[in-house]
C-alpha cells in the first residue's frame, strides 16, 4: 500500500517523530561546538605555558645571542619580518637577526641559486652570503626563531602550525595553497622536524594539510617532542 507523502509527514507530527529527530540534532549541535571550543581552549593552554616556560628556560641564551649579534657588527639584534597568519591577517614575525643589515635588497641577486628553483614559491639556499657567523650557528641551532615565543604569547602564532609565508609567498599560491592558512602558523611543524629546508615547497604543503587534518593537543605535544633531536641534529637546517 502506498502511502501519501503528505500524510506521513502529518503522522510524524504528530507522534513526536520530527521533534525528536530535532533534538537529537540540536544535541549533536552542542556536543561538536563544545568539543571544538575545548580543542582550542587546551591547545592555546598549551600555546601560553610552552611559550612563557621556553622565555625563562632560554633567557640566558637570548643574552648571549644578542650579546654576540651586537659584538659581531653592531647591527640590530632582532629583525621583525611581515608575514601572513590565519585567515590571510598579516602580523610582525620577530627573530634574532641572523643576517647582514641590507639582506632583503641583495636577495633579487640570488634568485637565480634558490634551491628551491628559480620559480620557486619559498627561497632556501645553502651557503647563503647573507648570513653573518654568529647567524650561521643561531640558524642550525633555531635559537634565531626563539623571539618567536612573544609572538605565541600575542596570539599571532601557536607552538606548532604551518610556518608563516611572506606575503611575496602568498601571492603566487594556487587555490589549494590557502588552505595552509586556516590554522594559526607555527614555530614548529611537521616538516620541520622532518627535513626543514631539504623539503621543497610541494612536500611543505602536503605536510601542513597532513597536520591540519589531524590537529590535536596530543599530536601538537608529539611534535614538541620531535622538536628537539631535530634541531639538535640540524638536518636541512640553512
Amino acid at each position: 500500500m502506498k502511502i501519501d507523502p503528505a500524510e506521513y509527514w502529518r503522522r510524524t507530527a504528530q507522534d513526536g517523530t520530527i521533534a525528536r529527530w530535532g533534538h537529537r540534532a540540536r544535541r549533536k549541535i552542542v556536543i561538536w561546538r563544545c568539543t571544538i571550543l575545548l580543542a582550542r581552549a587546551l591547545k592555546r593552554g598549551l600555546d601560553l605555558g610552552g611559550a612563557l616556560g621556553a622565555l625563562g628556560l632560554f633567557s640566558p641564551i637570548f643574552l648571549l645571542t644578542a650579546l654576540l649579534i651586537k659584538l659581531e657588527d653592531r647591527g640590530p639584534v632582532f629583525f621583525c619580518q611581515q608575514r601572513v597568519g590565519a585567515g590571510g591577517r598579516l602580523f610582525g614575525m620577530w627573530k634574532f637577526r641572523s643576517m647582514i643589515v641590507n639582506a632583503d635588497r641583495i636577495k633579487e641577486q640570488l634568485l637565480q641559486d634558490n634551491q628551491h628553483g628559480q620559480a620557486g614559491v619559498t627561497f632556501k639556499m645553502k651557503n647563503d652570503p647573507r648570513v653573518t657567523k654568529v647567524g650561521k650557528w643561531i640558524r642550525k641551532l633555531s635559537i634565531d626563531e626563539f623571539p618567536q615565543f612573544y609572538n605565541v604569547l600575542r596570539g599571532d602564532m601557536s607552538l606548532v602550525g604551518p610556518r608563516p609565508p611572506v606575503p611575496r609567498e602568498v601571492a603566487t599560491y594556487q587555490a589549494s595553497h590557502l588552505r595552509r592558512l586556516r590554522v594559526k602558523p607555527g614555530i614548529t611543524c611537521l616538516w620541520q622536524i622532518g627535513g626543514r629546508a631539504d623539503i621543497d615547497f610541494a612536500g611543505q604543503v602536503r605536510l601542513d594539510l597532513q597536520y591540519i587534518r589531524s590537529s590535536s593537543a596530543l599530536f601538537d605535544l608529539v611534535i614538541l617532542l620531535k622538536t628537539l633531536p631535530a634541531v639538535i641534529f640540524g638536518k636541512g637546517a640553512y
